[in-house]
Protein backbone atom coordinates (compact mmCIF):
# COMPACT_ATOMS: atom_id res chain seq x y z
CA UNK A 1 0.00 0.00 0.00
CA UNK A 2 2.90 2.25 0.42
CA UNK A 3 4.86 1.64 -2.60
CA UNK A 4 1.36 2.17 -3.82
CA UNK A 5 1.29 5.35 -2.72
CA UNK A 6 4.66 6.65 -3.27
CA UNK A 7 4.37 5.49 -7.06
CA UNK A 8 1.20 7.69 -7.15
CA UNK A 9 2.30 10.85 -5.70
CA UNK A 10 5.57 10.63 -7.74
CA UNK A 11 3.57 9.95 -11.09
CA UNK A 12 0.87 12.61 -10.16
CA UNK A 13 3.93 15.14 -9.66
CA UNK A 14 5.45 14.06 -12.73
CA UNK A 15 2.01 14.52 -14.89
CA UNK A 16 1.39 18.06 -13.19
CA UNK A 17 5.17 19.13 -13.95
CA UNK A 18 4.19 18.10 -17.77
CA UNK A 19 1.56 20.59 -18.12
CA UNK A 20 3.20 22.76 -20.53
CA UNK A 21 1.53 25.91 -19.54
CA UNK A 22 3.69 28.48 -21.22
CA UNK A 23 2.75 26.66 -24.46
CA UNK A 24 -0.99 26.80 -23.69
CA UNK A 25 -0.57 30.46 -22.39
CA UNK A 26 1.53 31.58 -25.26
CA UNK A 27 -0.66 30.25 -27.93
CA UNK A 28 -3.81 31.44 -26.74
CA UNK A 29 -2.86 34.84 -25.90
CA UNK A 30 0.29 35.90 -28.67
CA UNK A 31 -0.93 33.08 -31.24
CA UNK A 32 2.91 31.73 -30.97
CA UNK A 33 4.66 28.39 -30.49
CA UNK A 34 7.16 29.25 -27.66
CA UNK A 35 9.14 26.01 -28.27
CA UNK A 36 10.04 27.50 -31.77
CA UNK A 37 11.12 31.30 -30.56
CA UNK A 38 13.91 32.86 -28.67
CA UNK A 39 15.33 29.88 -25.84
CA UNK A 40 12.68 27.70 -26.92
CA UNK A 41 12.04 27.14 -23.30
CA UNK A 42 8.41 27.04 -22.39
CA UNK A 43 8.90 29.09 -18.65
CA UNK A 44 8.33 32.94 -17.69
CA UNK A 45 11.30 34.31 -19.18
CA UNK A 46 10.80 33.15 -22.82
CA UNK A 47 7.11 33.89 -22.74
CA UNK A 48 8.01 37.07 -21.77
CA UNK A 49 10.46 37.51 -24.59
CA UNK A 50 7.81 36.39 -27.28
CA UNK A 51 4.10 37.25 -25.66
CA UNK A 52 4.76 39.84 -23.20
CA UNK A 53 4.15 40.50 -19.79
CA UNK A 54 0.30 39.51 -18.91
CA UNK A 55 1.42 35.98 -20.67
CA UNK A 56 4.50 35.64 -18.68
CA UNK A 57 2.97 36.45 -15.26
CA UNK A 58 0.22 33.86 -15.87
CA UNK A 59 2.79 30.81 -17.10
CA UNK A 60 5.50 32.01 -13.19
CA UNK A 61 1.85 31.38 -11.33
CA UNK A 62 0.49 28.60 -12.84
CA UNK A 63 4.40 26.88 -12.97
CA UNK A 64 4.58 27.71 -9.19
CA UNK A 65 1.70 26.00 -8.82
CA UNK A 66 2.53 22.69 -10.13
CA UNK A 67 5.25 22.60 -7.57
CA UNK A 68 2.93 23.43 -5.15
CA UNK A 69 -0.06 21.36 -5.71
CA UNK A 70 2.29 18.26 -6.13
CA UNK A 71 3.51 18.50 -2.38
CA UNK A 72 0.36 19.26 -1.20
CA UNK A 73 -1.43 16.25 -3.28
CA UNK A 74 1.62 13.88 -2.12
CA UNK A 75 0.34 14.80 2.08
CA UNK A 76 -3.38 14.57 1.29
CA UNK A 77 -2.38 10.67 -0.67
CA UNK A 78 -0.14 9.77 2.64
CA UNK A 79 -1.64 11.82 5.04
CA UNK A 80 -5.16 12.33 4.03
CA UNK A 81 -4.66 16.07 4.78
CA UNK A 82 -2.38 18.49 4.37
CA UNK A 83 -0.14 18.38 7.76
CA UNK A 84 3.62 17.20 8.09
CA UNK A 85 2.82 14.36 10.51
CA UNK A 86 -0.11 12.03 11.04
CA UNK A 87 -0.83 8.99 12.23
CA UNK A 88 -1.58 7.51 8.66
CA UNK A 89 2.13 7.17 8.18
CA UNK A 90 5.50 8.42 9.78
CA UNK A 91 6.31 11.71 9.53
CA UNK A 92 9.70 10.57 7.76
CA UNK A 93 7.54 9.24 4.86
CA UNK A 94 5.10 11.87 4.58
CA UNK A 95 8.19 14.43 4.05
CA UNK A 96 9.89 12.19 1.77
CA UNK A 97 7.04 11.40 -0.67
CA UNK A 98 6.38 15.49 -0.81
CA UNK A 99 9.84 15.56 -1.34
CA UNK A 100 9.83 12.89 -4.34
CA UNK A 101 6.66 14.53 -5.64
CA UNK A 102 8.06 18.08 -5.80
CA UNK A 103 11.28 16.60 -6.92
CA UNK A 104 8.96 14.69 -10.11
CA UNK A 105 7.12 18.11 -11.05
CA UNK A 106 10.04 19.57 -11.85
CA UNK A 107 11.29 16.46 -14.15
CA UNK A 108 8.26 16.37 -15.94
CA UNK A 109 8.22 20.67 -16.20
CA UNK A 110 11.65 19.85 -17.31
CA UNK A 111 11.22 17.05 -19.75
CA UNK A 112 7.36 17.07 -20.62
CA UNK A 113 5.84 13.77 -22.03
CA UNK A 114 3.53 16.73 -24.03
CA UNK A 115 6.50 18.08 -25.48
CA UNK A 116 8.19 14.90 -26.76
CA UNK A 117 10.39 15.24 -23.67
CA UNK A 118 11.12 18.80 -24.24
CA UNK A 119 10.26 22.00 -21.32
CA UNK A 120 11.60 24.34 -19.63
CA UNK A 121 14.30 24.81 -16.44
CA UNK A 122 11.86 24.65 -13.87
CA UNK A 123 12.91 26.91 -11.51
CA UNK A 124 9.23 28.42 -10.70
CA UNK A 125 8.47 24.75 -10.06
CA UNK A 126 11.07 24.29 -7.62
CA UNK A 127 10.33 27.35 -5.85
CA UNK A 128 6.74 26.17 -5.84
CA UNK A 129 7.43 22.56 -4.07
CA UNK A 130 9.55 24.83 -1.46
CA UNK A 131 7.42 27.10 -0.82
CA UNK A 132 4.77 24.38 -0.01
CA UNK A 133 7.81 22.42 1.86
CA UNK A 134 9.32 25.52 3.76
CA UNK A 135 8.07 28.60 3.03
CA UNK A 136 10.47 30.80 4.69
CA UNK A 137 13.35 29.26 2.32
CA UNK A 138 11.44 29.85 -0.23
CA UNK A 139 10.72 33.68 0.15
CA UNK A 140 14.11 34.19 0.99
CA UNK A 141 15.41 32.43 -2.01
CA UNK A 142 12.68 34.18 -4.18
CA UNK A 143 13.97 37.71 -2.61
CA UNK A 144 17.48 37.06 -3.79
CA UNK A 145 16.23 35.69 -7.20
CA UNK A 146 14.33 38.62 -7.75
CA UNK A 147 17.07 41.11 -6.42
CA UNK A 148 19.51 39.25 -8.59
CA UNK A 149 17.69 39.66 -11.63
CA UNK A 150 16.49 43.36 -11.35
CA UNK A 151 20.24 44.35 -10.67
CA UNK A 152 21.64 42.38 -13.26
CA UNK A 153 18.81 41.66 -15.78
CA UNK A 154 19.74 38.53 -16.08
CA UNK A 155 16.94 36.03 -15.77
CA UNK A 156 18.94 32.87 -15.71
CA UNK A 157 21.67 34.93 -13.01
CA UNK A 158 18.82 35.42 -10.76
CA UNK A 159 17.26 32.01 -10.95
CA UNK A 160 20.76 30.12 -10.13
CA UNK A 161 21.40 32.76 -7.21
CA UNK A 162 17.93 32.65 -5.74
CA UNK A 163 18.49 28.41 -5.77
CA UNK A 164 21.71 28.71 -4.37
CA UNK A 165 20.44 30.92 -1.91
CA UNK A 166 17.08 28.68 -0.52
CA UNK A 167 20.00 25.80 -0.10
CA UNK A 168 22.32 27.83 2.01
CA UNK A 169 19.39 29.50 4.44
CA UNK A 170 18.17 26.04 5.09
CA UNK A 171 21.54 24.81 6.18
CA UNK A 172 21.63 26.72 9.48
CA UNK A 173 17.92 26.14 9.46
CA UNK A 174 18.37 22.46 9.43
CA UNK A 175 21.43 22.61 11.82
CA UNK A 176 20.47 25.26 14.84
CA UNK A 177 16.38 25.19 14.45
CA UNK A 178 16.07 21.72 13.63
CA UNK A 179 14.46 22.19 9.93
CA UNK A 180 13.61 18.60 8.64
CA UNK A 181 16.93 17.15 6.21
CA UNK A 182 14.58 16.05 3.70
CA UNK A 183 13.78 20.26 2.66
CA UNK A 184 17.67 20.58 2.96
CA UNK A 185 18.05 17.31 0.35
CA UNK A 186 15.68 19.02 -1.92
CA UNK A 187 16.95 22.38 -2.41
CA UNK A 188 20.02 20.57 -2.46
CA UNK A 189 18.88 18.61 -5.50
CA UNK A 190 17.02 21.63 -6.75
CA UNK A 191 19.99 24.03 -6.64
CA UNK A 192 22.49 21.53 -8.52
CA UNK A 193 19.53 20.84 -10.81
CA UNK A 194 18.94 23.93 -11.81
CA UNK A 195 22.88 25.00 -12.33
CA UNK A 196 23.47 21.95 -14.75
CA UNK A 197 20.15 23.11 -16.65
CA UNK A 198 21.78 26.69 -17.11
CA UNK A 199 24.97 25.79 -18.38
CA UNK A 200 24.45 27.17 -21.46
CA UNK A 201 23.10 30.30 -19.74
CA UNK A 202 26.61 30.24 -17.60
CA UNK A 203 28.65 30.36 -20.75
CA UNK A 204 26.83 32.60 -22.41
CA UNK A 205 27.11 34.81 -18.96
CA UNK A 206 30.52 34.42 -19.12
CA UNK A 207 31.53 35.42 -22.89
CA UNK A 208 28.90 38.18 -22.33
CA UNK A 209 26.61 37.03 -25.01
CA UNK A 210 23.30 36.26 -22.88
CA UNK A 211 20.08 38.16 -23.50
CA UNK A 212 18.85 40.62 -20.77
CA UNK A 213 15.08 40.18 -19.22
CA UNK A 214 12.73 42.15 -21.96
CA UNK A 215 14.51 41.46 -24.87
CA UNK A 216 11.99 40.78 -27.19
CA UNK A 217 12.41 38.29 -30.46
CA UNK A 218 11.51 38.08 -33.43
CA UNK A 219 8.11 36.04 -33.79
Amino acid sequence: MIAAKLVAVVLIGYFLGAIPFGVLIARRSAKVDVTSHGSGKIGATNVLRVAGKKAAGAVLVFDILKGFLAVVIAALILNGEYVLTSSASPWWLSRSAQVLAALAAIAGHKWSVFLHFGGGRGVATFFGGLLALCPAAALFGGEIMLLGACLTRYASLGSISGAVAAYVILIPLTILNGFPVEYLVYSLVGAVFIIVVHRDNISRLLMGTERRIGERVKT
